[in-house]
């Protein structure tokens, strides 16, 4: 989606119609550059009506990110971030990632209006529509080494829950290590990437993508069941504040971490695991499976599932979980 889009797209509201020719004349633009911009915008969700002699609406109202406002939103916290929107990225992750190389500092944080490549864990794409997701990245710094933050994505899990609530969404659960969901859909997903050395300093570039509203092409390139936060509550905050009340929540429990590690937030995210007590099914990375009850978790974020033969321990980077129920 080109830069020109945004910029007529803003001229644009769900209430009343305006005219090409209005457009153009206040962006300096001819009437055919509108008509370019404003094409194919099925495919990034964005429906418009167009009516000959009144020009073009939005079907649906869009909630842009502020910057201004979510800094307001959190109050004595804006001091932990630094927020850069961007208008389109393929990937806050990869992008905070180089930033993080070349010395981005802690609290970095970059919201995307429409993230074209997002990626989730095992190389699954996230896919996300304009106005329609929230997705997000956020660069933390660690005194301590990468080997110091193993149930580092479950702790993220615990402030997403804690921000939901929050925002009345009370019937989302976690599935270790990285997922939100209600009942089986997918409502948000958690992607960690990590820098450093094993005795550290160390830092986390922590992506966080979370389902507003899908349009019917996203729907359509999700390979899983998924859901959105518009079909589990009728009135939620806007985009900005809910990035700004994930972001403070954020803070909080990054700041446990550091301090405490995974294990002082280890009995609040097992209250709110999907499948705790659950029989699930682990699939290996050579195509094997095992099945089991899970147990718990441990201190450092390893899943503890129960079998015949005693208690085994699976950490996120060999295998997946599935409901055996």
């Amino acid at each position: 989606m080109k830069p020109l889009a945004f910029t007529v797209l803003r001229q644009l509201s769900s209430d009343e119609f305006r005219s090409g020719e209005q457009i153009a004349r206040e962006l300096n633009i001819s009437r055919a550059s509108v008509w370019q911009a404003l094409r194919d915008l099925d495919r990034h969700g964005i429906r418009l009506f167009r009516l000959a002699g009144r020009g073009y609406r939005l079907a649906e109202p869009l909630h842009w990110l502020d910057a201004a406002a979510v800094e307001s939103a959190l109050g004595d916290k804006a001091a932990l971030f630094d927020l850069e929107v961007m208008e389109t990225a393929a990937s806050s992750n990869s992008i905070l990632m180089q930033k993080a190389a070349l010395g981005a500092g802690h609290g970095s944080c970059i919201a995307v209006e429409l993230q074209t490549g997002g990626r989730g864990r095992r190389g699954r794409t996230w896919h996300a529509s304009l106005g329609g997701s929230l997705t997000f990245s956020l660069l933390w710094r660690f005194n301590q080494g990468a080997s110091y933050l193993s149930g580092l994505s479950l702790a993220v899990g615990v402030a997403l829950m804690r921000a939901l609530h929050q925002a009345g969404i009370s019937t989302a659960r976690l599935k270790w290590p990285n997922d939100v969901l209600h009942e089986n859909s997918k409502l948000a997903g958690i992607l960690i990437e990590l820098q450093g050395d094993m005795l550290g300093p160390s830092a986390a570039v922590i992506g966080i993508g979370l389902n507003l509203k899908l349009s019917d092409q996203a729907r359509e390139n999700i390979d899983q069941a998924a859901i959105d936060l518009a079909a589990l509550a009728p009135d939620l905050p806007t985009r900005s504040q809910l990035l700004a009340l994930i972001l403070g929540h954020l803070g909080d429990v990054l700041q446990q971490f550091e301090a405490h590690g995974f294990a002082a937030l280890r009995e609040e995210w097992s209250r709110h695991h999907a499948y705790h007590q659950q029989p699930v099914r682990m699939l290996m990375p050579d195509g094997s499976t095992h099945h089991g009850t899970v147990s718990g978790v441990a201190d450092d974020g390893a899943l503890l599932v129960r079998d015949a033969d005693g208690e085994r321990r699976f950490t996120s980077g060999e295998v997946s979980m599935r409901s055996d129920a």
